[in-house]
């Protein structure tokens, strides 16, 4: 049974020497044929130009740009409207391109054939730098011709800058008119608040918050003016008493007296004298005071009296007459005092009353100044949270208006070309040096294949180590080569014995 040779390192060395011809003539075919086919196939040509990405003039600490997101998802986004088809189609029809399938291809299928063509590829920052923000990219744009192909990467390109000029422009006046009804918005609610607080102010003036102290301050004054005015009662009061006193003193030793042994005017005087103790009394206790009690009782006594001694006075009139005598000069300055003590107490009790009322009215603002500073202070509250809402949207639609005029005028963050579209001067592909090698190898690995493959059809025995695995027995002797008598070599034959014959030949 024959079995599989294991092939060394000096079997190889073997089959090359023996089959380097194939080789080398497969591995010429192979590089011929890739150059061949590098001039045969359509030739395509590659314009390139590159874009950064410029940083806004002015530093963004003094005017913050509208735009926040990344370049990177910026430029996604745009590639992704550029490369449509809404954009791409007119591009078909601009230059004329395929015109050879307009017509019998889908204009779906054109399109995704120039979107093919055309190549978006971000530059990626030096790891050195640290940056996080996108430095640039470039545009490829791959045609049969190189004309066509430098102008249509021009035209992509000025499609990405009018984009981007286009889109910053759109956000920032978007973000202001969007900030500016917002600030309407703001007003209407903050000049509610306003019209709030100032019908409250309206409503409890005297009584907010501030003002309680000057209350308390106002309230401590009436309080020394009641003092003083009850104090000039009590004065005026006692003035008329004495007044009182002096002239029934003098009326009395000029009229009889009466049956009581007590002329009307004089008890008219203790009246007025008691009525003005019973107002010095309560203007410092109340009404439930014993001393006030006591006045209260002694007045309705007096006046009881008052009333009998005019009763019998009037029955004393009807049976004597009435002398018209005229009353001495004393008596008449006297009765002119008590009139003029009369006029001193009406004033002092008026002013009294308008001082405790002024009074009443403090006391009541002081003790409603609890519930008027709560409702104070929510008002208030609201109102500045609108004033705050209002002042921040302010100064957000300035700062925005401020980036629109930036955009407006292309001072922010743009695209700036720095390497404009070329006309490629030699095709990107094919590149004939690239398929003459493709074409090389591939000669020669097939060529490789082959030689193996015929190697292993090859049943030759060419050594002792073939003819050991082939009969699977030692070998017992070797002949020499002999050479011919004509002078030529003579090849060497070895027949060896297989199973069924009888002789070795060689």
């Amino acid at each position: 049974m024959e079995i599989p040779r294991q092939l060394t390192m000096a079997d190889y060395v073997a089959i090359l020497k023996r089959r380097w011809l194939l080789i080398s003539l497969l591995t010429i075919l192979g590089g011929v044929l890739g150059v061949v086919v590098a001039k045969v196939l359509p030739k395509r040509y590659t314009s390139q130009t590159l874009v950064l990405v410029q940083q806004p003039t002015v530093d963004p600490k003094l005017v913050e740009p509208v735009m926040s997101d990344e370049m990177s998802q910026r430029l996604s986004g745009m590639q992704q409207q550029i490369l449509s088809r809404s954009r791409l189609e007119p591009l078909i029809q601009k230059f004329g391109l395929y015109k050879e399938d307009v017509g019998t291809v889908p204009m779906g299928d054109l399109v995704d054939r120039l979107r093919k063509a055309i190549s978006v590829t971000p530059i990626q920052a030096m790891a050195e730098t640290r940056a996080q923000n996108l430095p640039g990219f470039t545009i490829t744009v791959t045609m049969n011709d190189p004309n066509l192909a430098e102008r249509l990467c021009t035209t992509i390109t000025s499609m990405f800058t009018q984009e981007n000029l286009q889109l910053r422009q759109d956000q920032a006046e978007g973000t202001t008119e969007f900030l500016g009804k917002q600030l309407e918005d703001a007003k209407a609610k903050l000049d509610e608040q306003d019209g709030k607080l100032a019908t409250f102010k309206r409503r409890y003036l005297g009584s907010l918050p501030d003002q309680e102290q000057t209350n308390l301050n106002l309230l401590t004054g009436l309080n020394s003016q009641l003092e003083a005015a009850t104090e000039a009662l009590a004065r005026a009061q006692q003035d008329k008493s004495f007044a009182e006193s002096m002239l029934s003193q003098q009326l009395a030793t000029v009229q009889p007296a009466t049956a009581s042994g007590l002329s009307p005017d004089s008890m008219q005087l203790q009246l007025v004298a008691l009525q003005s103790q019973l107002t010095s009394l309560q203007a410092k206790y109340t009404a439930d005071h014993p001393d006030v009690i006591k006045a209260k009782a002694d007045i309705a006594n007096l006046k009881c009296k008052i009333a009998e001694a005019d009763n019998l006075q009037k029955s004393t009139a009807t049976e004597k007459p009435v002398h018209s005598a005229a009353e001495p000069a004393q008596i008449q300055q006297l009765r002119a005092q008590v009139h003029q003590f009369d006029q001193v107490i009406k004033e002092r009790a008026t002013q009294q009353d308008a001082v405790q009322k002024q009074i009443a009215i403090y006391q009541s603002r002081v003790q409603s100044s609890p519930g008027v500073e709560q409702e104070y202070k929510q008002i208030t509250r609201d109102y500045q949270t609108a004033l705050d809402f209002y002042t921040d949207l302010l100064k957000k639609r300035d700062l925005s208006a401020m980036a629109t005029d930036l955009e407006k005028q292309q001072q922010g963050g743009q695209f700036r070309i720095l390497d404009p579209a070329n006309v490629p001067d030699k095709p990107s592909f094919p590149k004939v040096p690239f398929f003459a090698l493709g074409g090389l190898v591939g000669g020669m690995a097939l060529g490789l294949g082959l030689g193996l493959v015929f190697e292993m059809q090859d049943t030759s025995l060419r050594s002792e180590r073939d003819v050991e695995l082939a009969l699977r027995l030692p070998v017992l002797a070797m002949l020499p080569v002999v050479a011919a008598t004509s002078g030529t070599p003579a090849k060497r034959q070895v027949s060896v014995l297989r199973p069924g014959q009888s002789k070795i030949s060689a």
